[in-house]
């Protein structure tokens, strides 16, 4: 047992869970415990030590939120720092009398050393430290913290939209969008608790003056009533300890001042603070090069210290021809794999059928820009992201995604992309690879600076804007997203779009042996004996097209299995299988929103439809020019009124007209859904929002 208790108490030292409490009751013992003057030695250079570890850790850590603790950091320091202040004033006032070494070495030292034992010259000193932390550092650090904990608590509902869309697309998993959204939760949190500490260090700066004065007037007090010490021997001495407490204390304050600015100042990064400072301000050769001119002017002109401009000059032009070579050696061809030359064979062998290459199923086609964009050894993520994008698209629809062929093509424009179905391009666009495209979702209020474009998988105007404004741009309402992103999101949307043309022979073979693993008796002598493999194909693809997932397979074989005794037409399997899908079919247009809004027909133009379709299987005419521009117009309009209103358009006509009208408006009215009345599950209920044709021409 006693084994036991001492291991708990080991485990509990190691954690860590000992060292506030031991913390903060020795600030509280500071506070009403006299110190001796070893005891505040130790702890004045603890507290210099203290500082100069927050600080570089400020410096060396890649992004704020990897200092998350700063906030607590800061005001534990602070606290130190008071009772301290505090601890000493007692020794100060106790043993000043007896010399410039009553309260300790440190404080000594920085009252002889540092200021070389002159109380005027440390008085001018501690004078500017202040002003610097004071006005300077601390003034500007605070003015950050509150715009940013601003801007920050602004953009959070932009970067929820981002998330969701990107999770939405298949780009990230759950698990990632979880992280994201904890991730923006704990910035938040940051950035506020920022905003406070820094009136932390405001207010220990003005604690730091008026300890001063506090001290210099309570020792010559003391000195000269209690002790019958001269005026001058009491300036000596108390104000040589005061000002050497004050620097003790001062120069740990400012360096935590410098660390809160750099926190609130820093951009996050997967570089340190020097590694960003170095590679954007000495990547650009000319930088250096135009400095190293000027310094050389400076440096011949008479009356100048020449040698010092001079050397800074030829150091300067070094520096630039150094960045030239380095940037000249990075070139397309480390991004692009050039062929290697074929090698000339002495007897020219004839062709055969290993020289006819296939096409690929799906391609993307980059300019050179983007190439940086797919290697992931220069932290491209395209690759991952398409990646997840299949592995979405493949669940939703139900059957293999083919993989993606990417490949560079310098015929293209360098920021220019394009994708490719069997070998034909069917979407192309361009992108900024160095920018985030910043997309207004229709509720952005302002503008940002950028370059003005588009979302090329939806067509929303949108602005390619610097990294530095993302923040900014979220704060707006706009949807920020990375080049990669913008690839993959249009890839997801073709794609989709097109599904019903990936589904090949091959593809539906494989569903078939697929579903034979669980279900052998339904599969065994489907095909061919109830339906042929390309009528199969028909129909599914049919189902595609109007963006119906081809998952249940199991239900739409049950339900060819008996309708292709009666038809083998594929339209009329298409609507069967349609009627035996209902459920998942209203599901995906109305989720779990209650009573569906539909948009109805007027009796009379159903009538007229029927003729209409009637006449186009005798004479092959269909609907008059002019009422199917009247119909036109008149389901945009009720289309656009439901989308305003937040409602997905779904237009229901009787199952005769379903196939009719649903190709009339594939193409003409996104978003419109075309429901057949035995489509609608028995125990869900419809809302008739708007009721097209009662002014539509006989």
């Amino acid at each position: 047992m006693a084994d036991a208790n001492v291991m708990t108490w080991q485990n509990f030292a190691k954690s860590g869970l000992i060292g506030a409490p031991i913390l903060l009751l020795s600030i509280l013992a500071m506070l009403v415990v006299p110190m001796p003057a070893v005891m505040l030695d130790l702890f004045f250079t603890f507290n210099i030590t203290l500082a100069l570890i927050v600080i570089l850790s400020g410096i060396y850590i890649n992004r704020p939120l990897d200092f998350a603790a700063f906030p607590t950091v800061l005001l534990v320091a602070t606290l130190l720092r008071l009772a301290l202040n505090i601890a000493s004033t007692r020794v100060v006032l106790l043993d000043g009398h007896t010399g410039t070494d009553a309260a300790g070495h440190v404080i000594e030292a920085f009252g002889d050393f540092v200021i070389g034992g002159d109380y005027a010259v440390g008085l001018v000193v501690f004078a500017i430290l202040v002003i610097i932390n004071f006005v300077v550092v601390t003034k500007g650090a605070g003015r950050i913290s509150e715009v940013t904990a601003r801007f920050t608590l602004d953009a959070m509902p932009g970067k929820q939209m981002a998330i969701d869309a990107d999770l939405n697309a298949g780009v990230i998993s759950q698990e990632e969008a979880k992280r994201r959204r904890s991730e923006i939760v704990m910035e938040s949190d940051f950035y506020g608790s920022m905003d406070g500490a820094s009136k932390f260090v405001r207010g220990d700066a003005i604690a730091g003056i008026l300890i001063l004065f506090i001290n210099i007037i309570g020792g010559l007090s003391v000195g000269m009533l209690q002790h019958d010490m001269e005026f001058s021997q009491a300036m000596h001495n108390y104000t040589l300890l005061t000002i050497g407490d004050g620097l003790v204390a001062q120069i740990p304050s400012l360096l935590l001042s410098t660390a809160a600015a750099i926190m609130v100042t820093r951009v996050s990064s997967e570089q340190n603070m020097g590694q960003q400072i170095f590679t954007q301000m000495f990547s650009d050769p000319r930088v250096l090069g135009i400095t190293g001119a000027v310094l050389g002017i400076i440096g011949v002109i008479p009356g100048m210290p020449n040698m010092v401009f001079l050397l800074l000059a030829v150091i300067s032009g070094l520096g630039a021809y150094y960045v030239y070579m380095k940037a000249k050696e990075t070139t397309v061809s480390e991004y692009i794999e050039e062929p290697e030359p074929a090698k000339q064979e002495e007897v020219e062998q004839d062709l055969d059928w290993s020289d006819v290459k296939p096409i690929d199923t799906i391609g993307l086609e980059i300019g050179y820009r983007i190439v940086p964009l797919v290697d992931t050894k220069q932290g491209g993520q395209l690759m991952s992201r398409i990646k997840g994008i299949r592995r979405k698209l493949t669940h939703d629809i139900g059957f293999l995604v083919p993989s993606v062929h990417i490949r560079d093509n310098l015929e293209l424009e360098p920021n220019v992309y394009r994708i490719l179905l069997l070998g034909v391009p069917v979407a192309q666009a361009e992108i900024h690879p160095e920018r985030l495209l910043a997309i207004n979702p229709g509720n952005a209020y302002g503008t940002v600076e950028g370059i003005a474009g588009y979302d090329p998988a939806f067509g929303m105007d949108a602005i390619w804007i610097e990294a530095i404004n993302r923040d900014h741009a979220q704060s707006l309402g706009y949807t920020v997203v990375d080049p990669s992103t913008v690839i993959a999101t249009h890839l997801n949307h073709v794609l989709q779009t097109h599904s019903h043309e990936l589904l090949g022979r091959e593809e539906v073979q494989q569903l078939l042996d697929s579903l034979a693993e669980s279900a052998p008796k339904l599969v065994e002598g489907f095909v061919p004996d109830n339906i042929s493999l390309g009528l199969l194909q028909r129909v599914l693809r049919n189902l595609l097209e109007e963006d119906i997932s081809i998952r249940d397979m199991r239900t739409i074989i049950e339900i060819l299995a008996t309708e292709s005794a009666i038809s083998q037409d594929p339209d009329a399997l298409t609507a069967a299988v349609r009627v035996a899908l209902k459920r998942s079919i209203f599901h995906k247009i109305n989720e779990l929103s209650g009573d569906l809004s539909v948009i109805t027909l007027d009796n009379e133009l159903e009538r007229i439809l029927q003729d209409a379709m009637q006449t186009r299987e005798q004479t092959g005419v269909g609907i008059e020019p002019g009422m199917a521009e009247k119909l036109h117009t008149m389901l945009v309009e009720s289309a656009q009124k439901m989308e305003a209103a937040g409602i997905n358009p779904v237009l229901l006509v009787p199952p005769s007209l379903r196939q009719l009208l649903a190709k009339f408006v594939k193409h003409s009215i996104n978003g419109l859904t075309v429901l057949a009345y035995n489509e609608i599950p028995d125990n869900k209920q419809i809302k008739v929002v708007a009721t097209v044709g009662s002014s539509v021409p006989a």
